[in-house]
């Protein structure tokens, strides 16, 4: 179980899963500088950030926690960033954990207590909370109750111990699977989208500035055309772009470099890496371009079905090159057409 206040340097447990190469001590801290610390510095998510501004306001005014809040959609869209300038403009604690860290109705009775009034407490993952902690987090949202039963069997006894009022942050990859009572809880829902190429764009030179590297227009929009339309990836790129250009000594990260730097991670223009060139190639040369259904395309690339709807493909659907229909999926025409390229 993980506790930390947004003094401290912060981790996020789902999205950081395609940074895992990423995680060394030497540059954690500049790593972590990358994320905006003010929502007037959050590129990007316009409608949620004036919604979110609106509902800061509002409860400030009040002096009154910001009703709780969910956050869902692909990793490595802001999720945590987000939940951290939550805190960071009510001007109070957050304290972070997991829904996977949480395995006992003790573990999370521990952190409701620790709260001080209008904290912010920032659950990852949320949707892999077991049924018993979820059940106990309810009235905690609703009522800032806590209810225990201390003790097994005749001499068991129910506790009611009152909690402060607190902001409850989830977040979430797989809106899907969350239960109905505890995201009707959430008195904001929030969907973050893809960005848009100029968004990302930004986000590259915002964070090479910060990284104190030079790159020029064209060579942001190289990377920011590889990146998946996500913010950790364009900075993922970034920083291996700083690397090809230092141990080159290049002055400055350009369209060449950039490319150059795609090249060598086997990464095409459009994003592409090896992973997903063999996940569609599997269903057009196996299975003729599909349908063919989640499970079995797991089997046959050694992943797990979550990992295939988690990370694949949202963003190949996103783009085009891949469809759901009733019997499985299929790889479009033009996915087939790219891949050709």
């Amino acid at each position: 179980m993980t506790l930390i206040t947004h003094e401290q340097e912060s981790d996020d447990t789902t999205d950081d899963k395609l940074d895992e190469d990423e995680s060394q001590s030497s540059n954690f801290t500049i790593d972590y500088t990358l994320r905006p610390q003010k929502l007037e510095d959050y590129v990007g998510q316009e409608k949620i950030k004036k919604q979110l501004n609106i509902f800061l306001q509002a409860a400030q005014k009040r002096n009154e926690p910001l009703e709780h809040v969910l956050l869902y959609g692909p990793p490595g869209l802001g999720k945590t960033t987000l939940a951290n300038i939550i805190a960071r403009e009510m001007n109070v604690n957050i304290k972070t954990t997991s829904g996977p860290a949480i395995e006992r109705v003790g573990d999370l009775g521990s952190i409701l207590t620790n709260l001080q009034d209008g904290d912010v407490l920032f659950i990852d993952e949320i949707h892999r909370l077991n049924k018993s902690v979820e059940e106990v987090l309810y009235p905690a949202m609703e009522d800032h109750k806590l209810d225990l039963v201390v003790g097994k069997g005749p001499s068991a006894q129910a506790l009611q111990i009152d909690l402060p009022k607190f902001t409850l942050i989830g977040a979430t990859t797989r809106m899907g699977t969350l239960t109905g009572p505890l995201r009707d809880r959430f008195g904001v829902i929030h969907r973050l989208e893809f960005y848009n190429k100029e968004d990302i764009e930004s986000i590259i030179k915002r964070s090479a500035s910060i990284l104190e590297c030079n790159i020029d227009d064209n060579g942001a929009i190289c990377i920011a055309g590889a990146s998946r339309q996500t913010p950790r990836v364009a900075n993922r790129l970034l920083k291996r772009a700083r690397d090809w250009s230092d141990v080159h000594e290049y002055d400055i990260i350009t369209k060449r470099v950039a490319e150059q730097t795609l090249d060598m991670l086997d990464i095409d223009s459009d994003g592409l890496e090896p992973t997903d060139r063999e996940f569609l190639n599997l269903i057009i040369d196996k299975f003729n371009g599909g349908p063919v259904g989640v499970a079995t395309i797991a089997n046959a690339l050694s992943e797990e079905v979550q990992t295939i709807e988690d990370v694949y493909e949202p963003y190949l659907m996103q783009q085009g090159y891949l469809a759901r229909s009733p019997r499985g999926r299929v790889v479009t025409d033009y996915g087939q057409e790219q891949l050709k390229k």
